[in-house]
């Protein structure tokens, strides 16, 4: 069992059943009728005001911490973003009552951090797209020391025991703390001591990998995935899902293979180490395996991206191998 007592452990629960929930609010109270008029200031709200509260929560708990995270305050700074600021304070004060604008934005651009020896990267919503639809999006936080990741954590308001899609259910809480394994409760759920040890999907032939796919295609190449699972000879139905809620269902065996491609629209794209620090841990320390496409490990060390590696594969850690050759054979 993790270690409750540990005050890093504890903090990065806290801040992401906080953030998670802060989230929740506004996809409860906004998100529905911003929906009919296109408006994605919502989720504009609940990444900045996300974002504010892990920092602030880190400023109380360890004031020495490096942050890396997604965002910066610019765009709330600029002309006619008074109101944008407004909301995003009225939100953050719902956690924190002495919040004020020009506070709000001290947290956030405390994530503008470069990558050092030991620091926690966030990514304060992850899957914008998943969110706007009333869909999947996780809250991610990683404790990274020396390039290797020893703390993640994901917060997945809208999915149900790991592995169930549900708006509006009571959410999912992962943690995995390595060598201790990944541990799962419901969002409200870390304060009872709750917690439940998940495993990854013991499918080893091809023909029953499951292959998670995103909804949204803007940063792989969705013909080489056909190609993919042609080669790997899958039969399975893929599982679609945004975000790194993906790696919460390969950890909790509902899947067994994520692929980051490179889009032919963004070859030169490199990965943000926020994409993929917390959910590689909560994969691998259930059983699972992550590397690059070449299947090198991925590379923490080297700043806000991850310039050492080509994409991502991810699987249960069986079929890895088999992966890693059907992507060779089709010149992924």
């Amino acid at each position: 069992m993790i270690d409750l007592n540990d005050p890093e452990i504890i903090f990065a629960l806290n801040a992401v059943q906080k953030a998670s929930q802060l989230i929740q609010m506004v996809q409860t109270e906004t998100a529905a009728s911003a929906l009919t008029k296109g408006d994605k200031s919502p989720v504009t709200v609940a990444d900045f005001a996300s974002q504010a509260l892990v920092s602030y929560l880190l400023m109380v708990d360890f004031p020495d911490a490096v942050l890396v995270g997604e965002e910066a305050s610019d765009a709330l700074k600029e002309e006619g973003a008074e109101h944008l600021l407004e909301q995003v304070t009225a939100y953050a004060a719902r956690f924190i009552p002495e919040a004020k604008p020009a506070s709000v934005c001290e947290w956030i651009d405390r994530g503008a951090a470069d990558s050092a020896n030991r620091f926690w990267t966030l990514d304060p919503i992850d899957g914008t797209k998943g969110f706007i639809r009333g869909d999947q999006y996780a809250v991610a936080l990683a404790l990274v020391e020396e390039g290797d990741v020893k703390i993640g954590v994901l917060g997945c308001p809208n999915l149900t025991d790991g592995f169930i899609s549900e708006p509006g259910g009571e959410g999912s809480l992962l943690i995995a703390v390595r060598g201790e394994g990944t541990w799962l409760t419901s969002i409200a759920g870390f304060e009872k001591n709750d917690w439940k040890r998940i495993q990854a999907s013991p499918r080893a032939e091809g023909v029953e990998a499951r292959l998670m796919r995103s909804f949204e295609s803007g940063h792989t190449d969705v013909s080489k995935i056909d190609q993919f699972a042609s080669a790997l000879g899958t039969q399975a139905e893929p599982v679609r899902m945004d975000s790194q809620v993906k790696y919460a269902v390969l950890a909790a065996g509902a899947g067994e293979i994520i692929l980051r491609l490179l889009s032919p629209k963004m070859p030169d794209y490199q990965e943000k180490i926020w994409d993929q620090a917390a959910g590689s841990l909560v994969l691998e320390e259930a059983g699972g395996r992550i590397s690059d496409l070449s299947g090198k490990p991925l590379d923490f060390s080297s700043g806000r991206k991850l310039v050492n590696n080509r994409g991502v594969l991810a699987t249960n850690g069986l079929l890895h191998e088999a992966a890693l050759k059907a992507l060779k054979d089709v010149g992924a």
